[in-house]
């Protein structure tokens, strides 16, 4: 039994020290963030690319700054218990009134499972659930800065309320046109009200932050007229010779925000006093959306992991079906397990590799770590990582248990770690990524509804080979998209790309994956002789970074009807030509823009960069 007395101003200083951490992170966090803003006036595209990829490693090393000065200044790892319990009571007074609590806690644990033995994970020494609630923080009378400012427009006026709105995030950089912008915008927004009567609480929200990432800034907010709402946001992007600005776009509607802010896009920089307000205003707009992915989205990825895991753990309390080797064909490097009733995949990193792989687990770790920092451009899964991972057992068929003994002994460890008389799966290291159709699976189902003969006239035929053309083309667009960010898918086999419940391609093998300025991009070279050319091995030298495009088709398109499909639509993907031409751009300092929304929706798609 813990005392409920806090009389230990130990246990208060080693409290205060962790949330001075804390704030320190935050702060830190926060500015880099605000910075954004001045990168995007001064079009600094690399270093926006490089604060993105810096600010992912934040809140590690904070977390490693605050150890090691609880072990320097207080021998935190040594204190008893009884301690550690009041450490946790100071820390709850001391989240009274704070504007961040949930990153707080969530602080707090990673400082103290840092320090702490494992068996004392448990509700009495961290933040199993939150202790302080989210709801309705508020800025201080001081802050001059709400979460979201509404506007108040008429049928008359709304063109001038939509000017003042753009005008007031105070961007330093010249409109090519803004009223001219604005007008366009308003025919969206008064299209979408249609004929409806305009209420007397009819308003414009829009979040005060503005939304960067890559090459654009965003104003995201939401129409509410009466009992009607409709999300929207607003890319704002410099037209072609980056001097001037120009609203590019409205996107409306949960699944243009849903595109926004997906899993497999970069996170946004946006300051934010109170993110949990944040979240919650973009739950409004996407109730769809996890919040777990909205943290992720905003920066906040500790944040997220730490909420995906407890609607994790709710979910197992509440499902009853078992883990299982996840359907599709096996990769030789990742060995990759679900739960039916839940909507992601699990990975774990195989201990040896069949040839030709030649890859070692630093290695692909490493590859991860890259698309996590990496501009994914709506084109790569975003993954959480995890370690030391428990599942009861009774929830993991025999066949998987069998298979990882089998891949990934290392990995797996099997019993009862707590003594509390329930024997655990224990998985060293895994990856858990959003589920989706795997491309190979997908097209072999359209296939198997006739989807191959275009000269079928069954409306099912019919249907199933549009689904066919969508798919293929999608899957170009994926590659092409992945090319701009300078990725170089490696394995580019219809199996390592998924679908998505929005019809998007998506990446998600990632143990091949290079920088296109990495890769020498090649013709085959000219027959030498007939030998050469009835040759069944490889006659020419072939360097370790060296790619053949002209080669991928005989791997990729041995479907006709697929063949004929992306031959129209992606043919340059086999030509060595397109490849190097993006890498000679991308080397020379280019930075391609890759829209998170369809080219249709853009108002002057010839004007913006591209």
């Amino acid at each position: 039994m813990f005392p409920t007395r806090l009389d230990s101003t130990l246990a208060y200083d080693i409290a205060k020290a962790m949330m001075d951490g804390f704030n320190r992170h935050y702060r830190l966090f926060r500015t880099e963030s605000a910075r954004a803003k001045h990168r995007f006036e001064t079009a600094d595209w690399h270093g926006q690319q490089r604060a993105q990829r810096e600010r992912i490693e934040f809140y590690d090393l904070r977390v490693r700054e605050c150890s090691m000065r609880l072990e320097r200044e207080f021998k935190a790892g040594e204190q008893p218990m009884a301690i550690w319990h009041q450490v946790k009571l100071h820390y709850i007074g001391l989240l009274v009134d704070h504007h961040q609590p949930e990153l707080a806690e969530t602080f707090f644990n990673s400082v103290t499972t840092k320090i702490l033995h494992r068996s004392y994970f448990q509700n009495d020494f961290i933040f199993i659930r939150p202790a302080v609630s989210t709801e309705y923080i508020e800025n201080s009378e001081s802050e001059s800065r709400p979460t979201y400012r509404a506007y108040y427009p008429t049928t008359s006026n709304i063109h001038e309320v939509l000017l003042h709105m753009v005008q007031d995030f105070d961007l330093r950089r010249d409109f090519e046109d803004l009223p001219r912008d604005v007008g366009r915008v308003a025919e969206v927004m008064t299209g979408l009200l249609g004929d409806a009567t305009l209420r007397a609480n009819f308003q414009i929200q829009v979040l005060t932050g503005l939304f960067f990432r890559n090459k654009g800034a965003y104003i995201v907010g939401r129409l509410i007229n009466g009992f009607t709402e409709f999300a929207f946001a607003l890319p704002i992007l410099y037209v072609k010779d980056e001097e001037k600005l120009a609203i590019d776009a409205v996107l409306y509607g949960e699944d243009d925000l849903h595109m926004l802010f997906s899993f497999a896009r970069a996170y946004f920089m946006v300051d934010m006093e109170i993110p949990s307000a944040y979240v919650q205003f973009l739950r409004s707009m996407m109730p769809r959306k996890p919040r777990n992915e909205l943290y992720n989205a905003l920066g906040l990825a500790k944040q997220g992991k730490t909420l995906f895991y407890r609607d994790f753990l709710y979910h197992l309390r509440h499902s009853t079906d078992q883990f299982r080797i996840a359907p599709g064909i096996k990769g030789m490097v990742m060995l990759v397990f679900d739960l039916p009733s839940f909507p992601y995949v699990f990975k774990v990193i195989k201990d040896f590799y069949p040839p030709p792989k030649e890859t070692s687990r630093e290695q692909i770790k490493g590859k991860y770590l890259l698309v996590k920092q990496h501009d994914r451009v709506g084109r790569m899964a975003d993954t959480l990582e995890y370690s030391e991972v428990a599942f009861p057992r009774q929830r993991f068929t025999d066949e998987l248990i069998a298979e990882i003994e089998k891949f990934a002994p290392s990995q797996l460890e099997v019993s009862d770690r707590d003594g509390d008389g329930q024997t655990e799966v224990i998985l060293k290291h895994v990856y858990i990524e959003r589920r989706m159709i795997p491309l190979n699976i997908y097209l072999q189902e359209v296939f198997d509804a006739g989807g191959a003969d275009p000269t079928n006239t069954s409306a099912q035929a019919q249907r199933a080979h549009a689904q066919l053309e969508r798919g293929v083309i999608e899957y170009g667009n994926a590659i092409k998209d992945l090319v701009a960010a300078n990725i170089f898918p490696g394995d580019m086999l219809w199996k390592n790309f998924g679908i998505t419940r929005t019809g998007k391609v998506v990446f998600y093998d990632y143990d091949e994956i290079e920088y296109i300025t990495d890769c020498v991009f090649r013709r085959v070279p000219q027959a030498r002789n007939e030998e050469d050319e009835m040759s069944g091995e490889v006659w020419y030298t072939v360097g370790p970074k060296d790619v053949f495009p002209e080669t991928f088709g005989p791997f990729l398109l041995g479907n006709p009807a697929v063949k004929a499909v992306f031959m129209k639509h992606h043919a340059d993907l086999l030509d060595a030509s397109f490849w190097q031409s993006h890498k000679a751009r991308i080397q020379a300092g280019y930075v391609y823009d890759v829209f998170p929304y369809e080219q249709e929706k853009r108002f002057y798609p010839e004007r913006a960069q591209g």
